[in-house]
């Protein structure tokens, strides 16, 4: 039986989670429907050997795109690294806009990136939408990462765009802050490596990872200066 990813599923039920805030009952189901249906992807939790144990976690694409039909820009999702080695992130997704519910997950991965998605995933089951299947052993290659191909795809409920009729919008992303995160996982890995990893931590839990370009420019800077010293 696979071990569970710590979390903190913030202790309300499902159903007053989401009716805190003004949003109607069909919207509030949408929204259910919306974090299960992301979860088709799935995330390393460790490595042993030749094999990593990995548990579903979110399509970043699907999820946003998903939000987006529902709520305009009316969300917010942030990051904060607890931990680099081993890794574990902190996530933390309003819904609603200013005074809507806002829920916290914690996911520890055998990267940051997969440890960011159990976060992820982690907030989804404290909305109530927590994935159907349990975490299963795959081959993994330390270049390819886990082999999840063969893995029975998950058969997530349509969410709003196509229970209404309409196709979802298509995700607008700025390419240059998702380099820029990725930039700063790369260097948070070689802090790491150069036993700076407690240090680093602690900016990326004062600082996240910037909301626009310029602030993860400004991390990456400050976990360069970190490197420098070091």
């Amino acid at each position: 039986m696979p071990e569970p990813v710590p979390g903190s599923n913030v202790g309300a039920s499902s159903s007053s989670i989401l009716t805190e805030f003004t949003l109607s009952p069909a919207t509030v189901e949408h929204l259910k429907d919306t974090l299960r249906a992301s979860l088709v992807g799935w995330a390393a939790v460790r490595v042993q050997d030749e094999r990593a144990l990995v548990l579903p976690a979110p399509d970043l694409d699907r999820l946003y795109a998903g939000l987006e039909s529902l709520l305009g820009a009316a969300w917010s999702l942030r990051y904060a690294v607890d931990q680099v080695s081993p890794a574990v992130v902190r996530a933390t997704l309003r819904l609603g806009g200013a005074g809507g519910p806002e829920r916290e997950g914690l996911g520890q991965g055998h990267t940051l990136q997969d440890a960011r998605l159990l976060a992820l995933a982690d907030v989804c089951r404290a909305y109530g939408a927590a994935p159907d299947q349990e975490g299963q052993w795959v081959e993994y290659d330390p270049d390819e990462g886990p082999n999840t191909a063969e893995l029975e795809p998950q058969q997530p409920p349509s969410v709003q765009g196509a229970a209404s009729g309409r196709p979802l919008p298509e995700l607008v992303r700025d390419p240059q802050l998702e380099r820029a995160r990725k930039h700063i996982d790369d260097l948070l890995e070689g802090l790491k490596g150069g036993g700076l990893g407690k240090q680093a931590a602690q900016v990326l839990a004062r600082r996240g990872y910037g909301n626009t370009v310029e602030e993860s420019r400004e991390v990456y800077k400050e976990l360069k200066a970190l490197q420098a010293r070091g």
